[in-house]
């Protein structure tokens, strides 16, 4: 059997044709010309029969074999196409402006789902930047119907990354459970940007929305699509409520005698865990705490207040509650929870949607938390349009094979 004819079972490449093989310093070297005798338009995909010039010697990386790395070499013609002027031709084994064949862009974007980017760029042997650049041009290949169609319950939240000096928006669809949207920034204006492309009647469509009580993403809510319920995660305002008594407590260390500063001292996991997963020790320090300080043992118990009316499922029986919470953190005499009691009143109707609903951000920020794993393990992007494509090849329900021949 001739080796081009080995090769060109080994390599399988379509509507390809092999011509000749060599070996150099970079690796195997394969010349390669398509199939077809009339060129391909990049542009339009259209037939070319007028050749304007061709280009010498150009190279693709194709997938190694056993050691060596694998070249496609062919020397591409550019025609003057009717309609888009002089272009390069398509080849068949390679996206236009790509240096790399289909075959590698697939198999790379397989190992990103899974892999660091230490054993993805040993193994593929190529630059963390070239593979944000092949997860770019690999997702569009996939994602063959549009992601905003029939949206009507989604989450809203933002997501940090490179050591938290940027953001990016990110939209969850809650019926289907993948991220549908994403854009670098954490404004009304990045939020508006996606009602723009969802549409007025797709906006329409929209039955609920989760968010936190970002005012920025409330407001561009309400304005694009004011006929949706606005939900407002139970989890972000408890968390208000542990950031309020983590505020209480440095300001009674501070201010509290060293004895009894001595006595408040390491009760911070204490106050903030939940009753019934306390241990004897950590117990034993809440009783301290209440004997040693009685303002810090207030914000305590308004915390767990609030964590157990959160708890509940009658919108009623909540909306009683919550007001009598209101009134209670109101009359505390603790400026962060009287700052509180005062976001809890303003947003009452909010809270409340989610006891109605039974909706919360929780599926946006579990998968926001597989967002950040894909960050940790994805330093060197530093661009949030490679980041983004990484986030939708394995948030938005895209299943990758490996190449196989």
């Amino acid at each position: 059997m001739r080796a081009t004819t080995l090769l060109g079972k080994i390599f399988g490449l379509k509507q390809t044709r092999i011509q000749g093989v060599t070996i150099d310093a970079q690796g195997l070297v394969v010349d390669v010309a398509p199939t077809t005798r009339l060129p391909y338009c990049s542009s339009c995909g259209r037939r070319v029969r007028s050749v304007h010039d061709r280009y010498e010697d150009r190279r693709w990386r194709h997938l190694d074999l056993a050691a060596l790395r694998v070249w496609l070499r062919y020397a591409i013609r550019r025609v003057d196409c009717p309609r888009c002027g002089v272009v390069v031709e398509l080849v068949p084994w390679a996206e236009n402006q790509s240096w790399f064949t289909y075959e590698f862009e697939e198999q790379v974007a397989y190992l990103a789902q899974g892999s660091d980017k230490t054993t993805l760029s040993a193994l593929m042997r190529v630059s963390w930047r070239t593979v944000g650049a092949n997860i770019e041009r690999v997702l569009p290949r996939h994602q063959k119907t549009d992601l905003l169609d029939g949206l009507t319950h989604i989450g809203v939240d933002e997501l940090s990354y490179r050591r938290h000096h940027e953001y990016v928006t990110v939209i969850v669809d809650h019926v289907k459970g993948g991220v549908v949207w994403a854009q670098p920034g954490k404004n009304a204006q990045t939020l508006n940007a996606f009602f723009e492309e969802l549409g007025p009647e797709r906006c329409a469509q929209l039955e609920a929305v989760t968010l936190d009580m970002s005012a920025a993403y409330l407001k561009a809510v309400t304005e694009a699509s004011p006929q949706a319920r606005v939900i407002f995660d139970r989890f972000h305002v408890q968390r208000l409520a542990h950031d309020a008594l983590d505020q209480v407590r440095r300001e009674e260390i501070r201010e509290a005698d060293p004895e009894v500063r001595a006595e408040l001292k390491k009760s911070r996991f204490a106050l903030h865990k939940n009753p019934w997963n306390l241990s004897t020790i950590e117990s034993a320090k809440v009783a301290q705490v209440q004997k040693a300080n009685q303002p810090l043992y207030r914000a305590y118990l308004l915390k767990e207040s609030l964590a157990r009316i959160l708890d509940g499922r009658q919108v009623n029986v909540a909306r009683k509650k919550l007001c009598e919470w209101v009134s209670w953190a109101s009359r505390s005499r603790l400026q962060p929870f009287q700052k509180l009691a005062g976001t809890v009143r303003s947003h009452l109707e909010g809270i409340l949607a989610c006891f109605a609903t039974g909706l919360s951000n929780g599926r946006t920020e579990g998968l926001n938390g597989k967002i950040r794993t894909i960050t940790r393990r994805s330093y060197g992007f530093h661009s949030a349009a490679s980041l983004i494509s990484l986030i939708f090849l394995c948030c938005s329900g895209i299943v990758l094979q490996p190449v196989h021949r």
